[in-house]
């Protein structure tokens, strides 16, 4: 595959948060136009409204009737939603969530039909866009459910240069956490993080940390026992298949002791276990990656931010680090795939024990 621009997909979120002061941020820079084509799936006029709003440098937009047309040399937007739709920077309302909806089920499904290569979302409010076709508690949800074939499963990672975290749970009511912390879920966690770090972040052989649920790691049973029944158990079954997996590490020791520098990759047994210690190292330059799936998506690692919505303070360096690593991640997984296509054959040799005769793998039967 030649170097060539790529068409990202960026869904404006909640019309009513701060999405479309950080795109339009993350934009404003002529050199992201060398990078990529962005293709906004949105509204020109809600741009227009929050661009004076927020008082931001002007931004050309060329409007399209479908990703199919984007220009690669401009910012492209595709109208998907009601021009009559009222603007309320900061206020909740179900209208505004509809219109996040309306954004993300046009951008999934050229997704799909490979009219865009990644897919980028800026931040929704889960209570106002929930529907009957919404039904989830997050983007990482609803994308397994629209993008994968029933056989994989999301992976959330939450990345940066310096860390990286995967959730075994995601958004899991607290007191349901400790039921699907099972030897099956954990190993699975371990096994798709593992592929991800390769195939995504271009790391060959990982290292994988992963945290305990309980504190103290359960001191041995005394404090819980998913320790010993669960996660063990998995880390072992995972390091049989090669995978550098170890731990379990009991959670505020690990992150108070600097030890996470030493891993090329965390996993974590729920969202703020592993999510607060993130934003807390690294939240301007922290991405939201959904891996495991065919199909690249990325977002900011923030929300809507509804309490500084249209005031121009919004920092735009989450959005803009959520489309770099989309470029890079799509290209990552293209030259992982590349090298994987044809690879080389084994060059041993092999002794017959029975014959105590030297078999020379490499030579084909004919020679």
């Amino acid at each position: 595959m030649s170097e060539r621009k790529i068409k990202i997909g960026i869904t404006h979120g909640d019309t009513n948060g701060i999405g479309y002061e950080v795109i339009l941020k993350a934009l404003e820079d002529p050199r992201m136009l060398e990078l990529c084509t962005p293709v906004i799936y949105g509204s020109a006029k809600v741009a227009a409204t929050y661009r004076k709003l927020a008082e931001l440098p002007p931004v050309q937009l060329h409007q399209i009737p479908s990703a199919a047309q984007a220009s690669p040399d401009q910012i492209n937007i595709i109208n998907v939603v009601d021009e009559q739709l009222k603007v309320e920077p900061g206020v909740a309302s179900h209208d505004a969530g509809h219109a996040a909806f309306l954004a993300l089920e046009s951008a999934v499904t050229d997704l799909r039909n490979g009219e865009i290569d990644a897919l980028v979302t800026a931040p929704i409010n889960k209570s106002t866009i929930r529907s009957e076709k919404f039904s989830f508690p997050g983007h990482t949800e609803y994308l397994e459910a629209s993008l994968s074939d029933g056989s994989q499963k999301a992976l959330m990672i939450l990345a940066s240069e310096k860390i990286r975290v995967a959730l075994v749970t995601i958004h899991t009511p607290v007191a349901k956490i400790s039921e699907e912390i099972t030897e099956e879920n954990v190993l699975a966690r371990i096994q798709a993080f593992d592929a991800a770090l390769e195939s995504d972040f271009a790391i060959r052989h990982p290292r994988i940390a992963v945290l305990s649920l309980n504190p103290h790691s359960g001191e041995d049973g005394l404090i819980g026992t998913e320790e010993k029944e669960q996660i063990i158990p998995a880390i072992e079954k995972a390091r049989e298949a090669k995978i550098n997996a170890f731990g379990p590490f009991a959670a505020d020791g690990f992150f108070g002791s600097g030890m996470w520098e030493k891993f090329d990759g965390i996993l974590a047994m729920y969202h703020d276990q592993g999510l607060a210690p993130f934003k807390t190292l690294a939240m301007d330059a922290g991405v939201n990656v959904t891996s495991g799936l065919p199909f690249v998506r990325t977002s900011p690692d923030h929300g809507t931010g509804m309490d500084i919505a249209g005031k121009g303070i919004a920092s735009a360096d989450s959005m803009r680090q959520a489309i770099y690593a989309a470029i890079d991640i799509f290209r990552s997984r293209h030259h992982h795939a590349e090298a994987l296509r044809n690879p080389l054959r084994k060059q041993y040799v092999e002794r017959n024990k029975k014959d105590n005769v030297v078999l020379d793998l490499t030579k084909s039967s004919d020679e």
